[in-house]
C-alpha cells in the first residue's frame, strides 16, 4: 500500500489554537461578568484617562496658541502675587507693632565677602594717611582745583562733545586739543601752569572708551575703562544746561583702602565749597566695582517731595590700574592692577 503524506500548514495549527483559546475565553467571560462585574467597570474608566498628570506650555506645538497660553499663565501668576501682597499688608495693619519683620532679599551686595582693607573712619592710621597724602593740600584749603581736559590724537566729534560737556560739569576746567604731543611732554607744561589735574579721554571706533586721571604734580594716576556714554541730547526728560555754580559731590560705597583713595581723587576734582544756590549734584556711585556718574539738578517741592532733573552727561567707569606718581607707561610703579581671571573668580568679592 502506498502511504501518502498529508501536509499540515502552520495556519491550521494556529487556527486550532486560536479556536481553543477563544473557547476558553468564551467560557471564562460569563463567569467574570457574574462574579467580577465591578472589575470590568474599573478597567473601562482607566482606559478613558489619556491626559498626563502634569501640563507644560512647551508641549503645545502651535506657536500662536502656545504664546497665548503663556501670557495667560503669566497673568494668573501676577494676580496670585498681588493677592499675597494685599494679604500681607492687611495682616501688618491688623497686627501693627506685633507684625513679623520684613524679609530682606539676598543680593550680591548683601552677600559680599568681607575685605580686610575695609576703611574705618575712626582709625588712626587712616586719619594720618589723609593728613599726609597727595590730596591733603586740597582738603586743607591750600590749593584750588584746576583741570586740563584733552583727548587722544585726532578725536572724532562724539569724543570732542563729551570733553566739552565734562568741562561744564567740572568747574575751572579747560579743554585743549592734543596735537600729537606725548603725555610726558604735556605733564611738565601743566605743572608750570598750576594745573592740579590732567584728564585724557581715549577713543576707539569714534566712541570714548578710556580715561586717564592724573593728579599733579606728584600723582597718583588712575586708568579707567569708559562705557555707556550718553550725551545730553541722548537723555530723555533732561533739564536745561548746567550753570557755572560749583556742584555738590556725593561719593557712595567707596569702602576699601583702594576705594577710599579713588574717592578722594574724584573729590579733589571739584571745589571744596559748593554753591547751594545752583542746586546741582555730581554723584559717583560705586556698585560691584563699577562707578556710575550722574549729574542732577534738584528742587524741594515741599517738606517730603523732591524733584530731580538729569543734566548729563552720564557714563560708567571701571578701574583698570592705579599708578604711583605721574603717568609713566614703562618705568612707573603700579600700586594696583586689575587681573580679571584672578580677581573676578568670586562674584561676591569686590575691590573698591
Amino acid at each position: 500500500m502506498d502511504i501518502t503524506e498529508v501536509p499540515v500548514t502552520q495556519k491550521g495549527k494556529s487556527k486550532k489554537k486560536k479556536n481553543k483559546s477563544d473557547k476558553t475565553k468564551s467560557v471564562e467571560q460569563p463567569d467574570k461578568m457574574e462574579t467580577d462585574g465591578v472589575e470590568v467597570k474599573e478597567e473601562k474608566t482607566d482606559a478613558a484617562v489619556v491626559f498626563p498628570p502634569t501640563f507644560s506650555v512647551s508641549e503645545i506645538k502651535n506657536k500662536q496658541r502656545r504664546h497665548l497660553m503663556f501670557m495667560k499663565l503669566k497673568q494668573e501668576k501676577r494676580k496670585q502675587k498681588m493677592e499675597l501682597k494685599k494679604k500681607k499688608k492687611r495682616q501688618e495693619k491688623l497686627l501693627g507693632k506685633n507684625a513679623p519683620p520684613k524679609q530682606v532679599p539676598k543680593t550680591i551686595e548683601n552677600q559680599r565677602v568681607y575685605d580686610e582693607t575695609t576703611v574705618d573712619p575712626e582709625d588712626e592710621e587712616v586719619t594720618f594717611d589723609e593728613a599726609t597724602d597727595e590730596f591733603s593740600a586740597y582738603f586743607n584749603g591750600i590749593t584750588n582745583p584746576k583741570v586740563l581736559i584733552t583727548t587722544s590724537d585726532r578725536p572724532r566729534g562724539r569724543t570732542v562733545k563729551f570733553c566739552e560737556q565734562l568741562a561744564t560739569v567740572i568747574p575751572n576746567a579747560h579743554v585743549y586739543y592734543r596735537r600729537g604731543l606725548a603725555l610726558k611732554r604735556i605733564i611738565p607744561q601743566c605743572i608750570a601752569r598750576d594745573f592740579t589735574y590732567l584728564i585724557v579721554v581715549n577713543e576707539d571706533r569714534k566712541v570714548p572708551n578710556g580715561l586717564v586721571l592724573c593728579h599733579l604734580p606728584e600723582g597718583p594716576t588712575a586708568h579707567f575703562k569708559v562705557s555707556s556714554v550718553r550725551l545730553r541730547k541722548e537723555l530723555k526728560r533732561r533739564g536745561k544746561d548746567p550753570t557755572e555754580h560749583s556742584p555738590e559731590v556725593i561719593l557712595n560705597n567707596f569702602t576699601t583702602r583702594l576705594g577710599h583713595s579713588i574717592g578722594r581723587m574724584f573729590a579733589a576734582l571739584f571745589p571744596q565749597n559748593p554753591q547751594f544756590v545752583g542746586r546741582q549734584v555730581a554723584t559717583f556711585h560705586n556698585q560691584r566695582d563699577f562707578i556710575f556718574f550722574r549729574f542732577h539738578r534738584y528742587i524741594f517741592k515741599n517738606e517730603k517731595k523732591v524733584g530731580m532733573q538729569e543734566l548729563g552727561p552720564r557714563f560708567t567707569l571701571k578701574l583698570r590700574s592705579l599708578q604711583n606718581g605721574t603717568f609713566d607707561s614703562k618705568f612707573g610703579e603700579y600700586e594696583w592692577v586689575l587681573k580679571r581671571h584672578e580677581m573676578d573668580a568670586c562674584r561676591r568679592k569686590f575691590q573698591l
